[in-house]
């Protein structure tokens, strides 16, 4: 009686659980699907919204380039003339000879400038040799000079002596006479007094005459030795005129040869030897030769009006040579032209490129890329995120901040087409938009997909 009774309440304990179980799983199942259904629901609104492309502003700000054409001349290109007139001689170069500063490259027979060098010289020599005889006749005079001076001082000593003898004689001469008045000397040796006093007084006046004339002698010496001196002037003067016709028949022989002003190579050439040259004087005069150097190039550039306010010395500048392949050539603005040429409203700037190897030939052409404006700190978008330009230097862009669209007016700086500089109104990490396929209202909700 006990086991079918406990038999059937496990019946019906298990088929109410069964039940239950039964019951549970569709509750279970229910709810199951009230969640998938609000997950479904929740997904559907969500692709419901605008999806949206937006980019993060970078920062760098924008290098401003110009791409210009360039073309490559030598740094230096010079015609080399004939000064003086006569046959080419000797002729060391031809087109294309590579040269050296101060190497001989031509050679004109001058014979008439040789024979003028050859006289200027003699004639050099006769005037240094007149000098020479210039110099010793002053010294001649100031001997003469001296001897003057001692003549006079010897004859200023013997006066002396002469008025001494003239003072005795007149002595002598009143005593003998007092004895002769008082008869006490022979009259006649009165008269030999008189002629020794007599005699005395001619001799001093002699003397005095003798100073006179050599005080003459000695200012005639002081002349003589003056004009020994300009004579001296003179002939220096001639020394140097004929130094300096001498100088001049050395420049003009040296005209007659030809000589390399820097290194480079040889372009043109217009003579053989034997060929009668002509000098540079005349109009039709053609140039021997036409030499370039070549080891420095200058690239001109013809930079346009928009940027001539821009292009400064020291701009880095990279040359792109179509004839060699592309090859990039670096280097910087070196020179600026300072006004723009009237009729294309360009302006030239040039570029010197070192050409060590020679690959840059004169001709040559290319594109120059210059940077006008360094990179900065500014922040860039790509340019389609502007979708207005309400007033000079202003923009209007969308961002999306919480979900939503927001419509923002920003300060824009420099624009190369591709990329804007945003001056101010975001930062880096603000979500710019950049395409969406539907028209935004400030306030939308969206959907963002970053864009890069």
């Amino acid at each position: 009686m006990g086991r079918p009774r406990t038999s059937r309440r496990w019946w019906i304990a298990a088929g109410l659980g069964g039940l239950a179980a039964v019951v549970g799983g569709r509750q279970i199942a229910g709810v199951g699907a009230s969640f998938s259904g609000g997950a479904a629901s929740k997904s559907a609104s969500s692709d419901q919204l605008p999806r949206v492309e937006v980019v993060h502003p970078r920062k760098g700000g924008i290098e401003r380039t110009t791409v210009q054409p360039g073309s490559v001349h030598s740094f230096e290109t010079v015609d080399l003339f004939a000064m003086v007139s006569g046959y080419l001689k000797i002729q060391n170069v031809d087109i294309g000879s590579r040269i050296k500063k101060g190497e001989v490259l031509a050679e004109i027979d001058v014979p008439r400038e040789t024979s003028a060098a050859a006289e200027a010289e003699a004639l050099l020599e006769q005037a240094k040799s007149q000098a020479r005889q210039a110099e010793a006749k002053v010294k001649a005079m100031e001997a003469a000079h001296e001897t003057t001076r001692a003549a006079v001082a010897q004859a200023v000593g013997d006066i002396d002596r002469f008025v001494a003898n003239r003072r005795l004689a007149e002595s002598q001469y009143a005593r003998v006479k007092n004895l002769s008045d008082q008869k006490a000397v022979d009259i006649r040796l009165v008269d030999e007094q008189r002629r020794d006093m007599e005699a005395a007084v001619a001799a001093e006046k002699t003397g005095r005459l003798a100073i006179l004339t050599a005080e003459s002698k000695v200012v005639e010496a002081a002349a003589n030795i003056e004009g020994a001196r300009a004579d001296v002037a003179a002939a220096e003067s001639a020394v140097v005129v004929a130094e300096s016709r001498l100088a001049k028949a050395k420049v003009d022989l040296g005209y007659a040869k030809i000589v390399a002003p820097f290194d480079g190579v040889v372009t043109r050439r217009n003579y053989h030897a034997g060929s009668f040259i002509r000098d540079a004087s005349g109009s039709a005069a053609l140039p021997l030769l036409t030499v370039s150097r070549t080891n420095l190039m200058r690239v001109v550039v013809r930079v346009p009006d928009r940027d001539v306010v821009l292009a400064t010395a020291g701009d880095p500048v990279v040359v792109n040579i179509d004839g060699l392949e592309g090859r990039p050539f670096r280097g910087t603005i070196s020179r600026v032209g300072e006004s723009e040429d009237h009729t294309t409203r360009t302006m030239r700037v040039e570029v010197d490129l070192p050409n060590p190897d020679g690959l840059l030939r004169e001709g040559m052409y290319g594109r120059a890329s210059i940077a006008l404006e360094p990179p900065s700190e500014r922040l860039t978008v790509p340019a389609a995120c502007v979708l207005d330009r309400p007033g000079k230097g202003q923009g209007l862009i969308q961002i999306v901040r919480d979900g939503k669209v927001d419509r923002l007016t920003v300060q824009l700086g420099a624009d190369d087409g591709k990329r804007v500089e945003v001056v101010s109104g975001i930062g880096v990490k603000d979500e710019v938009v950049l395409r969406s396929k539907t028209v935004l209202e400030p306030g939308a909700a969206v959907v963002t997909d970053n864009a890069g």
